[in-house]
């Protein structure tokens, strides 16, 4: 008699484990989200709209699946700054902070992609979509998360143009073109249209700066100047008009009047000033000192009415004498005033025609009637001050 043989241990043990699994229900589903790898950066134009794709699949059976709820979040950074909360749905319940943005299935779905309209280049950031499965008791039974990238570009403004210089024969200017606002940064293009149709390059322009430049204007290069401002999503423009002067230039005329009326200003100021220079050197030669004492003299008396040749030289010197008259007896001597009014006048003796009296001797020694006979005539001599100026 021969006996079946008994089966292995690992045998045993391994009719046990697939007996368990078979029985054990999966407690966790499989969770998984999906974003097309060539949407995950995406660029979208200011003022447009933009749709961030993204939905969710879900593996197990059906028995794991049924009764758990989906909680979805999107969430906004800018680049330093920190995370925020855009979007939230809830059992059918959505929340949205911001008012531009939106689900594009408002009712549940698999689809969970969010729309952006009336984009602004504040929009620029990073986008997380976050599904979280809950039990009936809101506990996690799985998770997913994914991120995309958004871009607005913005198109160039309308540039400003302006003429650098004065657009004379022979001169050189610069014409400038600048946009204010673009994204990426605009670049620039200078052109002329027709009937003079040119486009110019470097190095006379530069597409970065946005100037051109002209040297060794003539006439011919007088007209319209076109500036192209452009980038991948839109372009401006702006035009200037050039127009080439043959005459001197404005700014030096006007420098060349300016410079004469400076210049007659300043010899006009040192005509006065050497007017007055001369001035101050007269005025202490004719200074006047009013406590100057005026030096004493004698009054002639009224007698002859001939003037001689010699007489004046004769009243002179008498009236010299008259100043310092010699200390002799009997010799007549003005007593000074302390007032600033003359000295008294000196009484000369009256002679009658029979017995004239004698008189006193006049300073000098010679009488007032002998002068007379001279034809001495009295002249009042003009005192010096002592600053030597006449009084």
């Amino acid at each position: 008699m021969t006996s079946l043989p008994r089966p292995p241990a690992t045998n045993l043990l391994r009719l046990l484990f697939l007996g368990l699994s078979t029985l054990a229900s999966p407690s966790r589903a499989q969770l998984e989200l999906h974003v097309p790898a060539s949407l995950a950066r995406l660029q979208a134009v200011e003022g447009a709209e933009a749709v961030l794709p993204v939905w969710y699949t879900l593996q197990g059976e059906v028995s794991s699946v049924q009764g758990l709820k989906v909680f979805l979040i999107w969430l906004f950074k800018q680049e330093g700054k920190e995370q925020v909360q855009l979007l939230s749905r809830f059992n059918g319940n959505t929340t949205s902070k911001n008012p531009r943005a939106s689900l594009v299935y408002s009712k549940p779905s698999w689809n969970v992609s969010l729309h952006l309209r009336v984009l602004q280049e504040t929009d620029t950031g990073s986008y997380s979509c976050s599904v979280n499965l809950l039990d009936s008791q809101n506990r996690d039974r799985g998770s997913s998360i994914k991120t995309l990238e958004l871009n607005v570009l913005v198109p160039p403004a309308p540039p400003s143009c302006h003429l650098l210089g004065v657009p004379r024969v022979g001169a050189n200017v610069t014409l400038s073109c600048q946009s204010p606002r673009s994204k990426p940064a605009a670049q620039y293009q200078w052109e002329r249209p027709p009937p003079s149709a040119q486009v110019f390059f470097a190095p006379v322009s530069d597409a970065t700066r946005g100037s051109l430049r002209l040297t060794n204007l003539s006439t011919s290069m007088s007209g319209v100047y076109i500036c192209k401002a452009h980038n991948m999503v839109g372009s401006a423009r702006c035009n200037v008009t050039l127009e080439v002067s043959t005459g001197p230039r404005a700014a030096v005329v006007a420098g060349a009047v300016v410079g004469i009326l400076i210049g007659l200003g300043l010899l006009a100021g040192l005509v006065l000033l050497y007017q007055r220079w001369g001035k101050s050197l007269e005025e202490p030669a004719n200074d006047i000192k009013e406590d100057a004492i005026a030096p004493r003299t004698l009054p002639w008396p009224k007698g002859s009415d001939t003037i001689s040749k010699n007489g004046t030289l004769s009243s002179v010197t008498s009236a010299r004498a008259l100043r310092h008259p010699p200390s002799r007896p009997g010799a007549l001597t003005p007593t000074p005033s302390i007032s600033s009014q003359a000295p008294p006048s000196l009484k000369l003796p009256r002679t009658d025609g029979a017995h004239p009296k004698p008189t006193s001797p006049s300073p000098g020694g010679v009488s007032s009637s002998a002068l007379s006979r001279m034809g001495a005539v009295p002249v009042m001599v003009p005192a010096q001050s002592q600053a030597g100026s006449l009084v």
